[in-house]
């Protein structure tokens, strides 16, 4: 269950009140001072699992930006692993060549193989830091180029002992829609040929010609039949370099998830889930610093630390706060107890596949109590 700090809480009252002690609150919410806790702050407290909760798929995306993955990201990937089905490694860039981008994993294998986690070999068409049309243009039509990295790819999985593999083709051209389609069959009679699975991500549509560079390229029926399942990326609405909003407000994400399985079948479907915010300058003008990502307990540090109270939209179902630092005002968004729970209230209610995060590295230990209190995870 989830409860909201109010003015004048402590945890000793709060876990007497709940028949817990503070030491279970203290560990299901990774609080780092028991003495200090902050108004609208959602905490998770414990209740007994129904044994009859839906079973569903989980997916980790695993990023780093250094030569060797941190210790930090090693070790919340061997904390979470017993609730992913899947670790996902960001990710191997498509070469014009035909090649794949090296990427060292790491013990990341290791972990996926004691907690019977699957991994993959994310594909991106990502070139010079930056999602390529032109790279997947080429691609798309040059069906040689294709069976060299469907060989690559599989070849990768091979060594790495990865069971799916997953393509995060974006910003794909308009009259690349149909050959995108194309290449997914291809690439999925030889990945089932290898006793593999294909999926892909796919950006947040609400109509079938929804104009834009992020969706023109992608046909959502045609996707789907091609692949094993979909990870629909329903986040970033509020994002770095927009206006301040919740990263993935209720009202869009159902949207999106509405349209997409009357193109998709259901337990096809992976919802898209941030484990971040971000901290905004105000007033916002375009062209102002991008907004500086955080997780959910760095949020709930930093209110601590402003002393700011948190309030909660219950429109967008997301947590967020304002303070003031060197003059600045700065407004906060991010995800809580409150929100994830609304995100899986709707994931339940569609009978969706199940959820994809966004990526692993931000710690958010009230999404792992959720989880764990209201599904089974699979392990595949």
């Amino acid at each position: 269950m989830i409860y909201v700090v109010r003015q004048g809480d402590n945890l000793y009252n709060i876990a007497r009140a709940h028949n817990t002690t503070v030491a279970t609150i203290v560990a299901l919410n990774e609080i780092p001072d028991p003495d200090v806790l902050v108004v609208g702050q959602a905490l998770v407290l414990p209740e007994t699992p129904n044994p009859n909760r839906p079973t569903i798929d989980t997916n980790g995306y695993v990023e780093w930006y250094t030569a060797e993955i941190p210790e930090s990201l090693i070790a919340q990937l061997r904390r979470r692993a017993p609730l992913l089905t899947y670790m996902m490694p960001f990710s191997y860039e498509v070469r014009r060549d035909g090649t794949l981008t090296p990427l060292d994993w790491g013990s990341i294998s290791e972990i996926a193989n004691a907690n019977q986690s699957a991994t993959a070999i994310v594909l991106t068409n990502i070139e010079n830091n930056a999602f390529s049309d032109t790279l997947a243009h080429t691609i798309l039509n040059d069906t040689t180029l294709q069976d060299l990295i469907i060989g690559a790819a599989l070849s990768e999985a091979s060594k790495k002992g990865a069971k799916d593999i997953h393509l995060d083709f974006e910003y794909l051209l308009a009259e690349d829609k149909q050959r995108y389609v194309e290449f997914l069959n291809r690439f999925r009679q030889r990945a089932h040929a290898q006793g593999l699975t294909i999926s892909a991500a796919v950006p947040p549509k609400t109509s079938a010609n929804q104009p834009g560079k992020w969706y023109q390229g992608h046909d959502y029926k045609g996707i789907g039949e091609a692949v094993d399942f979909v990870v629909i990326m329903t986040y970033e609405w509020g994002y770095s370099g927009g206006p301040p909003m919740a990263v993935s407000p209720i009202g869009p994400v159902r949207q999106v998830l509405e349209y997409t399985i009357t193109e998709i079948p259901p337990e096809k479907v992976m919802m898209g889930q941030n484990l971040y915010g971000y901290d905004w300058t105000l007033p916002y003008k375009a062209g102002n610093p991008p907004a500086r990502g955080l997780s959910p307990q760095q949020a709930v540090a930093l209110a601590r630390n402003q002393n700011a109270a948190i309030s909660y939209d219950p429109i967008a179902e997301a947590p967020f706060f304002h303070y003031w630092s060197n003059g600045v005002e700065h407004v906060v968004w991010f995800e809580d107890a409150r929100s994830i729970e609304a995100k899986f209230n709707l994931l339940k209610e569609l009978k969706l596949r199940g959820i994809s995060y966004w990526h692993m590295g931000f710690a958010f230990p009230q999404n792992w109590a959720l989880l764990q209190e209201m599904f089974h995870v699979k392990k595949r």
